[in-house]
């Protein structure tokens, strides 16, 4: 009864704040068009209720492109993740190899996504990889430095116990250090998915056939007259990117239940 209660708390405390958050852009946006008075108010903050009207209007274009993009992203996530982790696995077994590739990833961030995104799609001429090779590329960055801490973060009484019982390599790391690692690996993830669909979305905004950024780039081009649709993908890309995010979490709590945080969370509910 005392965990029922407690997570209707919560769920109250959420919708009181995204009420909250709705409502205050209806004063902005009344503010901007009867108080304020900018020029052309519905392209700096339309009313978001006209927002969602053109929102209902347009769901099954909106939800086809969205899975569009969604598709592309997730695709390189999952390439970016498997990549970003064994890059951390190889790099745990030798510092000479951590400290070798270290400056090269580094660099290779260095890049901004809007300076490489027209390049790689130039290079590639397919909309479709270019999209998954960009949502790896930066997957795998904040996924490897994750893990690695996660991989560096055993302690060495666990280690010597692990030596002790004449383990080998393999199961070091198969009972000991990966299940270590997880809580790190998941902190990466949840970083890089919302940056996978930002990273597929430019992609479609340099010429892709489909996806939410080019409903976003031709809703731009016709000014006024589409401001809504605008607005439209905007909410679109963020619920993607939240759904993405909350779906980690999910995973985390189910495979990582040991974590304090956790614990804590279920002895006050019991």
């Amino acid at each position: 009864m005392i965990k029922l209660d407690k997570q209707w708390h919560q769920a109250a405390v959420i919708a009181c704040w995204i009420a909250a958050l709705l409502l205050l852009w209806e004063v902005f946006a009344w503010l901007l068009h009867n108080v304020i008075q900018v020029s052309q108010p519905d392209s700096k903050l339309p009313y978001l209720h006209k927002v969602i009207s053109s929102l209902q209007d347009n769901l099954p274009t909106l939800i086809k492109q969205g899975f569009t993009t969604f598709g592309n992203a997730m695709t390189g996530f999952l390439i970016g993740t498997i990549f970003g982790a064994a890059l951390a696995i190889f790099m745990s077994l030798s510092k000479t190899v951590e400290h070798t590739l270290t400056p090269y990833m580094v660099a290779s961030q260095m890049v901004p996504i809007i300076g490489l995104a027209p390049i790689l799609y130039g290079i590639l001429h397919d909309p479709s990889l270019s999209r998954i090779v960009m949502a790896g590329y930066v997957t795998f960055f904040p996924v490897t430095i994750n893990s690695l801490r996660g991989l560096r973060s055993v302690q060495p009484e666990q280690l010597e116990l692990m030596r002790s019982l004449a383990a080998s390599t393999w199961h070091s790391y198969l009972k000991l250090k990966l299940p270590s690692a997880l809580p790190g690996l998941f902190s990466g993830l949840k970083i890089s998915a919302p940056l996978a669909i930002t990273a597929s979305i430019i992609v479609e905004l340099m010429g892709a056939p489909d996806g939410i950024g080019v409903l976003m780039v031709s809703s731009l081009y016709y000014g006024a007259a589409q401001v809504y649709m605008f607005w439209c993908t905007v909410l679109v890309s963020i619920a993607i990117g939240f759904t993405t995010f909350l779906m980690l979490v999910l995973l985390e709590r189910w495979l990582t239940p040991w974590q304090p945080d956790f614990r804590e969370s279920r002895r006050g509910g019991a």
